[in-house]
């Protein structure tokens, strides 16, 4: 269990010390690898201690430059590659002799140490933080999810601790979250704000790269969103991915509890859904391969 998570990340290209990458990446499950100078003899570049991050693109803070940080660079870069690949994380050391290995003219050795940090569970963004999504944290919170819990009202902050694959982001304009999700997010929509719930709703099915869009409603609120994101421009096709009202209907009742076991129980249906289909895909490739 952690505390919970209110500190907002700045933008990727305001961002320039490692830690800030990290909240960064952290936040917006995009992976990275930290680089950290773990023991240093002679004369060196940085000190021990020192860490960059390295994502797929972009690189923040820095290990002295030099051959050492280009080298570094493109191994950081081949363990995640490898990391996504294998759907696991994990540490590498190297040893570098500056003046022998990589010629410069620094005469002392550094060990490094690559950690690649990638994310392989879903994601699931929650909007809202009334009393639904408040039962409904702690029952999706068991699943294997990353969950991003976002609301504008300050008052609603958790005060408790928080189970450590939920992150409550606090956001005076949460329809802004919606470009940070990395691709293949699901996104819940239970706002208090009906106008609030209809912009992240059109954010969110304007990204064809989110397969799944859930919104608390009525049938009533339901027709009424989807004549009005049509008449946005929303082609009719993609509101299959919009479920409203959300959940599953054999679960009855209107109570929080209910509605949140409802919400759960389609999260689940559409989790084991996507690890049957990542199986038979993984099947697939491998009979592809042995051919």
């Amino acid at each position: 269990m952690h505390q919970p998570e209110h500190t907002v990340a700045p933008p990727h290209w305001q961002i320039q010390r490692w830690f800030e990458a990290v909240t960064h990446c952290e936040r917006t499950a995009e992976p990275y690898a930290l680089i950290t100078v773990l023991t240093t003899a002679g004369s060196t570049p940085r000190e021990q201690g020192t860490k960059m991050v390295v994502t797929p693109d972009r690189q923040f803070d820095t290990i002295g430059g030099g051959h050492l940080e280009f080298k570094a660079i493109a191994l950081a870069r081949e363990a995640l590659a490898n990391a996504a690949q294998q759907r696991t994380n994990h540490q590498q050391l190297h040893a570098f002799p500056l003046a022998s290995a990589l010629g410069q003219c620094c005469g002392g050795a550094v060990k490094l140490l690559i950690e690649t940090h990638v994310s392989h569970q879903q994601v699931v963004a929650l909007f809202g933080a009334g009393h639904v999504a408040q039962a409904l944290i702690p029952i999706i919170a068991q699943l294997p999810v990353q969950v991003r819990w976002i609301d504008n009202r300050e008052s609603l902050v958790p005060q408790h601790a928080l189970p450590a694959n939920v992150q409550f982001v606090l956001d005076d304009s949460p329809t802004g979250e919606i470009a940070l999700l990395p691709a293949d997010s699901w996104v819940i929509i239970m706002t208090h704000d009906h106008q609030l719930d209809f912009e992240l709703a059109e954010k969110a099915l304007k990204r064809p790269d989110l397969p799944y869009i859930g919104m608390i409603g009525s049938d009533t609120k339901t027709r009424r969103f989807q004549q009005r994101l049509m008449a946005k421009g929303i082609p009719e096709s993609r509101l299959g991915d919009f479920y409203s009202p959300i959940g599953e209907s054999s679960v009855p009742g209107k109570l929080p509890i209910e509605v949140a076991v409802s919400v759960s129980a389609q999260l689940i249906q559409r989790l084991h859904s996507s690890q049957t289909n990542s199986t038979a895909s993984q099947q697939t490739q491998q009979e592809y391969h042995d051919a």
